[in-house]
């Protein structure tokens, strides 16, 4: 949650920051952008322990294909986090480590994970959400979003004990993965 909340600071304060700069006041505008740098570095420092974490210790340790499509996730999440506040070459930097970090989260979750497991599910949204919001490629972003969603119905039929269709009930009640922040 508090990466929830820093990131929300940020937008909050980007706001202001942009309609004192629209109301000519820089006195105003200049504070505020100095306490928006202040949450950046938090946000920064935040996202880079936990890549070091994800990087050192959660993925060499992680055998099977769920934990590692989870942290692969997470990592682009967590690029793509910093890529909200960075610009230039460190912003070009943070796309292309989010793009392989989502990339390889994909090509384990298609080897390893039915298209109904709610981690490729959430993957799936998360990935989506890079392609609109980051790389701005609709088109992309909606061929990948009905990509997982046809297979996920090609595969209903054919859930297994139900512990997919338990996982995914449980996915939904807790809102759906980490895409809400």
């Amino acid at each position: 949650m508090l990466l929830y909340y820093r990131r929300a600071s940020w937008r909050i304060l980007l706001s202001i920051e942009q309609k004192e700069e629209g109301r000519g006041n820089e006195v105003k505008a200049k504070k505020i952008r100095e306490h928006r740098n202040k949450v950046e570095s938090q946000l920064s420092s935040i996202c880079n322990n936990i890549m070091t974490v994800i990087d050192d210790h959660l993925i060499p340790s992680s055998t099977t294909g769920e934990p590692i499509v989870f942290y692969y996730k997470m990592k682009g999440n967590y690029y793509r986090y910093l890529v909200e506040f960075k610009s230039g070459n460190e912003r070009k930097e943070f796309v292309d480590q989010s793009l392989k970090a989502y990339q390889m989260a994909s090509t384990t979750a298609e080897a390893d994970l039915s298209p109904t497991h709610p981690i490729r599910l959430g993957l799936a949204l998360n990935f989506t959400g890079f392609y609109y919001e980051i790389l701005n490629l609709p088109e992309r972003a909606c061929h990948l979003a009905k990509q997982a969603f046809d297979e996920a119905i090609s595969e209903l039929d054919s859930l297994n004990d139900g512990d997919d269709a338990r996982k995914m009930e449980t996915s939904a009640k807790a809102g759906g993965g980490d895409n809400a922040e």
